[in-house]
């Protein structure tokens, strides 16, 4: 090897040298620079809004650093994964993900600005949440069957509303309309509460989300609930079937809140915001609030845990938008 050569190569390998290094230093010292941006991508005042403050406040206490929620609504949290996909890998920007910005959107937009793989380190699966089917109480159904024999026999009853275009709460009614084999009319809305106010009122016949957004409507009895979406019956509506109980065969699914880093975050940072999140959801608080109050299923994953729900999760809700033809652009 000449000379000049040789001197190429040692110049490279300590390039490479120092700039492992630097990451290794950078990782011990933090977080000790800046406060830390915690980005969710919906509005306030939803579960993936709730997850997120309540994290950043627990966070900020083990860390002894300041962990600030920023709210990036839009396109089913495109808006705000694409922010944090183009961020600095430096650990002082947290992402509250989902099934939709994680999962579904990877097949629902045909020009995602982001990639849920290759531009996100997975961090931890924070909670599974349960979806539920409800129907305006003035409807005149109180089960799933009598539910669908009005889609069957009336027409201008076949719509459905959503919190967004690409939620899994649409989602969730495109598979409820291939697996009942009755076409659907997706209504979407800029959130779960206008959407919930109109289904209450007759303006749209149905809906699916999270038990926690409806618990205030079912309670004055504005909504009614049919039936729940997940394997099991819920702590919080013990009395209310499955929808496999309830009949439609097969129909299975669960929202899920998640944490993620910009690739190339250093793995000392992935790992021990990973193990800071575990202790955070063992905390009596956090389990009332969240597990409790809210009806999550607390989880805590490792990094490779929540990299291998990904590998299930994507593919199989690109089935759903492939059967139910559902697009966004």
């Amino acid at each position: 090897m000449r000379s000049s050569q040789r001197r190429h190569l040692l110049a490279a390998l300590l390039a490479v040298t120092f700039s492992a290094c630097g990451l290794s230093a950078q990782a011990a010292e933090w977080p000790t620079e800046k406060p830390i941006t915690y980005v969710v991508p919906f509005t306030v005042g939803g579960s993936t809004d709730v997850v997120g403050r309540t994290l950043a406040q627990k966070l900020s206490e083990r860390l002894k650093q300041n962990v600030v929620v920023e709210n990036k609504p839009g396109a089913a949290g495109g808006i705000g994964a694409t922010y944090v996909a183009k961020a600095p890998a430096d650990g002082y920007t947290l992402f509250g993900g989902t099934i939709s910005t994680h999962a579904i959107n990877a097949s629902l937009y045909k020009n995602l600005r982001y990639d849920p793989i290759n531009d996100f380190e997975p961090v931890s699966l924070i909670a599974t949440l349960p979806n539920v089917l409800l129907v305006d109480p003035n409807l005149g159904v109180n089960n799933v069957a009598e539910l669908i024999e009005v889609l069957k026999r009336d027409p201008s009853k076949r719509t459905f509303a959503s919190s967004g275009q690409g939620t899994s709460t649409h989602l969730a009614g495109e598979l409820f309309a291939d697996t009942i084999g009755v076409p659907l009319t997706h209504v979407p809305y800029k959130g779960t509460p206008p959407a919930m106010v109109d289904v209450s009122s007759g303006a749209v016949t149905f809906m699916f989300d999270q038990m926690t957004a409806a618990l205030p409507l079912l309670q004055n009895g504005k909504l009614k609930l049919i039936a729940v979406t997940t394997p099991n019956r819920i702590a919080l509506a013990p009395d209310t079937p499955t929808m496999e109980e309830a009949g439609v065969k097969g129909f299975q699914m669960a929202s899920w809140q998640a944490v993620y880093t910009p690739k190339g975050t250093p793995k000392p940072i992935v790992d021990r915001l990973s193990q800071e999140i575990a202790q955070i959801l063992k905390d009596p608080d956090v389990q009332e609030k969240l597990g409790k109050t809210m009806g999550m299923e607390l989880v805590g994953s490792t990094p490779e845990q929540l990299r291998d729900l990904m590998a299930s999760e994507i593919p199989r809700w690109a089935e759903v938008v492939k059967k139910s033809g559902a697009s966004v652009d």
